[in-house]
């Protein structure tokens, strides 16, 4: 099943229609779905998809020679393998029509030789860049496609035609992998896997959330998502140990510094901070601030979040469990731990959906004034789920995520009025816009009232539809 990516498509087909010679860099973290794009993307056209493993180099070398040359020859000479890297770059060049070349998983093949970027730059400098090749460089470690590959220090730095780093799919692009699913379930599916296409595949619309939450997470001898976080950090770190230990003290409700390190008991909070910047460089991870805060790297108000909605969910009811599913008590942590917290654990997925369903309005430009930032706020004062302000216009919108099972009513909106002056006294604001998301809705009263006073409401449904 492929679903939505039409933005990245479009850059790429754009890109492929120029007819002059592309260098695309694509990477993201592994299950998000890169490799199934390019595949999509290669369709119908002529193309090597090369993907690296970690065997030896002169065995990478001759396995990509063996598609250079099987591109255009009937039969491929046993052993076959261009003499150099250098040679089997130069060998693109003579490739007839405009054939696509794929590098997946690049950052592989440079760890098992630094000298192919150089040796690329080279080859692209002289006769690459004059030729029909469209070629693509996949990697999953962000930090190294960042730094070693488009940073301004690589040897690559500066030649790129595009690049994109590819994100977990949206609400409504989830919603689409479980058609049979209500629009609260569809919305709960997402909040449990986030917006990893792997993952979601793992799920089945044939039967209960609880039951895919039972057979696929918590199932310590089937479960196919049940050794996946541990699988990705032992992969990509050092010392997974202490990572996990910062990531479930996260996922328990601990998002400021000093809380982090005396919850994780990793050590000094300078060395709990230099882990946390390594799982914000990884995209695992996000610093926030209040949106109303012009310098966000320079504030104090900062909270960590886990970014993945599944690893938010490993951390917080696997890891912790671990001794029990090992038992094969998984019935007993679903009914004990999962299902009574889930609908707190999903109000946090909630308020995410709901800034982001603002942030496609405003993209619309159906927002009664052009936003400079969308997040959330919070003080001493109080805090708002969703807000998007213009200071320049003196203008917020400000909302309230309710995950509850009652429909939303007046006094709802009156303590919303009442925090967004705070708010608004806070930072200058002279003019103030309301929304309301509720899960089941809202009382005749409010409807009425909303109505009087262009106050938005929004449902489970219309975020998950996302027609903004």
């Amino acid at each position: 099943m492929f679903i939505d990516r039409k933005t990245e498509l479009s850059q790429l087909s754009d890109l492929y229609s120029s007819k002059q010679a592309v260098l695309f860099i694509l990477y993201g973290r592994r299950r998000v779905g890169k490799t199934e794009l390019l595949h999509t993307f290669c369709a119908e056209k002529p193309h090597i998809f090369f993907i690296a493993t970690l065997s030896a180099d002169s065995e990478q070398l001759a396995a990509f020679s063996q598609l250079i040359w099987g591109f255009d020859h009937p039969e491929i000479p046993v052993g076959f393998s261009f003499p150099s890297w250098e040679a089997a770059f130069r060998a693109l060049v003579d490739l007839p029509d405009r054939p696509v070349v794929v590098l997946d998983e690049f950052t592989y093949l440079i760890s098992g030789n630094r000298a192919i970027l150089s040796i690329l730059q080279k080859v692209w400098d002289e006769r690459l860049r004059s030729s029909q090749v469209m070629l693509v460089l996949c990697g999953s470690y962000i930090g190294m496609m960042e730094t070693e590959v488009l940073g301004y220090q690589a040897p690559l730095y500066g030649r790129r035609t595009g690049s994109v780093l590819l994100q977990a799919l949206d609400l409504p692009s989830s919603a689409l992998f479980f058609p049979k699913y209500s629009p609260e379930e569809q919305f709960l599916a997402w909040a449990v896997v986030g917006g990893m296409p792997y993952y979601l595949t793992t799920f089945s619309d044939e039967q209960k959330l609880l039951g895919n939450i039972r057979q696929h997470i918590l199932d310590a001898h089937s479960g196919s998502l049940y050794s996946e976080p541990r699988l990705l950090l032992m992969e990509e770190l050092r010392e997974p140990r202490n990572y996990f230990s910062l990531l479930r003290a996260i996922a328990q409700g601990n998002t400021r510094l000093n809380e982090i390190t005396q919850a994780s008991g990793v050590g000094l909070p300078s060395t709990v901070a230099r882990y946390l910047d390594i799982l914000q460089q990884m995209r695992l991870i996000t610093r926030r601030v209040p949106a109303t805060e012009n310098q966000p790297e320079k504030s104090k108000r900062g909270l960590f979040q886990i970014n993945d909605h599944f690893l938010r969910f490993w951390f917080r009811y696997v890891h912790p469990n671990q001794g029990s599913l090992e038992l094969g008590l998984a019935d007993s942590v679903l009914t004990q731990r999962v299902q009574p917290d889930l609908d707190h654990f999903a109000a946090v997925a909630f308020e995410e959906a709901a800034r982001k369903y603002i942030a496609a309005r405003g993209r619309a430009g159906k927002l009664p004034f052009l936003p400079e930032r969308i997040g959330s706020w919070w003080s001493r004062a109080g805090e708002l789920d969703v807000l998007a302000i213009s200071s320049s216009e003196r203008s917020a919108l400000v909302g309230e995520c309710k995950w509850s099972v009652n429909p939303v009513g007046i006094n709802i909106l009156e303590d919303l009025k009442s925090r967004a002056a705070k708010m608004a006294k806070e930072s200058n604001i002279e003019h103030i816009h309301y929304a309301l998301f509720s899960r089941r809705g809202f009382t005749e009263a409010l409807k009425k009232q909303a109505i009087r006073e262009e106050v938005g409401l929004f449902t489970v449904d219309d975020l998950v539809e996302g027609t903004a």
